[in-house]
């Protein structure tokens, strides 16, 4: 009996302590993140959770256009395809306070009242100008706008006109959710670079015999293979200072900054030579990993070395890990790459010259480039 009284005691005390929605919304947003489609979940639970119409997560690198990620469960595909291709640019209810929570009110109080006027026009009609919003910045050096690797994730909970507004207490348990928020982003980035930096060393471990050095947002060296530790240890050309990856010519040092940023272009991979009479010269190919979520394609690159003269294979496996194919896709670039033409490909295949144009178009799309002869050319920069 007395076992029974101290354990109910204590229960009682567990239940004041431990809120049990919020620790529910907790286990959704830490598992969320690592589902196939991660965030959905969790979003339907914070909007159930804050008494909200939806609850909305748009991920974006700066000075992009266009959202990585733009996520509103249970909202129009219309609205959320219109506002990523014509709103999200000129959208004014953002660039708030690193982790505060802030009104849709508050924020446009602060403009000009005839400022943003199409914008407000929109919100008005759709009849959500209940919103609160919550702005976090990630890159080196935390929030600074200036950081060129920033990125950067937007938490909008917006409510129907026709359901009373957001009180103070739905902003303080909002507010009480930033630390986690902040945390499970942060997570999410890790596992999609984690993804793409396997990739890019499962292909070198296909027997492309090349040198790797992946290098993070913040221009870090995040790993190399045993290769590129030897040859940046000759600190010929190019050499590890610290945690950066320095090269002796200033426009190469310059390119790789441009890449990292955006600046220039990743598609089709860019290649130069780094000279080197003593240890053998190196042509150098830069390839962007695959953080479409997070970056859209800027922020992190995955350098291979290879010494000028050697010769790879473009097997169809290393050409899927490398380019993105499809196995279908990859077998016919591997025939393409030995000089077959599309006709000959197809016939080798045992497919139609209409289903190998249109992996042929696919592969193009995955690659940037845009005739056979170009993707022949970048083909064979895998064999340099």
């Amino acid at each position: 009996m007395l076992a029974a009284e101290i354990h109910q005691h204590y229960a009682g005390q567990m239940s004041q302590v431990v809120d049990s929605e919020f620790s529910g919304l907790l286990i959704r947003l830490y598992a969320g993140i690592g589902e196939v489609r991660p965030w959905l979940g969790f979003l339907e639970a914070l909007a159930k959770w804050m008494d909200s119409t939806f609850a909305t997560l748009i991920i974006n690198a700066p000075g992009t256009s266009y959202p990585a990620t733009n996520l509103t469960p249970g909202g129009s595909e219309d609205f959320v395809d219109n506002y990523s291709r014509a709103l999200f640019a000129d959208d004014p209810f953002r660039d708030l306070p690193d982790g505060q929570v802030v009104s849709y009110a508050e924020a446009m109080a602060k403009l000009p009242v005839d400022a943003n006027a199409a914008y407000r026009k929109i919100m008005a009609e759709s009849g959500f100008e209940f919103v609160l919003g919550v702005d976090l910045y990630f890159g080196k050096g935390g929030c600074k706008q200036t950081d060129k690797g920033r990125f950067e994730a937007r938490f909008r909970i917006s409510r129907h006109s026709s359901l009373p507004d957001f009180s103070v207490s739905d902003r303080t348990r909002l507010q009480a959710l930033v630390p986690h928020l902040r945390t499970a982003v942060g997570l999410f980035e890790r596992l999609q670079f984690a993804g793409a930096q396997h990739g890019a060393f499962h292909a070198t471990a296909q027997g492309l015999g090349l040198a790797l050095v992946v290098l993070d947002r913040n221009h870090s060296i995040v790993s190399s293979n045993a290769l590129a530790d030897r040859i940046l240890a000759e600190r010929e050309g190019l050499a590890r200072h610290g945690e950066e990856l320095v090269f002796a010519e200033a426009a190469q040092q310059r390119l790789i900054g441009d890449l990292l940023a955006g600046v220039a272009p990743i598609a089709p991979p860019p290649r130069f030579r780094v000279e080197r009479p003593d240890h053998g010269d190196l042509i150098v190919t830069a390839r962007s990993l695959d953080l479409s979520a997070i970056h859209a394609g800027i922020g992190a690159l995955a350098l291979s070395f290879a010494r000028h003269g050697t010769e790879t294979s473009a097997d169809p496996q290393t050409l899927r890990d490398l380019l993105g194919l499809t196995k279908a896709e990859a077998r016919l670039a591997a025939f393409l790459a030995e000089g077959h033409s599309l006709v000959e490909a197809a016939r080798q295949l045992g497919i139609s010259h209409n289903t190998a144009k249109v992996h042929l178009s696919a592969v193009f799309s995955k690659t940037g480039v845009h005739r056979q002869a170009q993707l022949v050319s970048l083909l064979a920069s895998l064999n340099t």
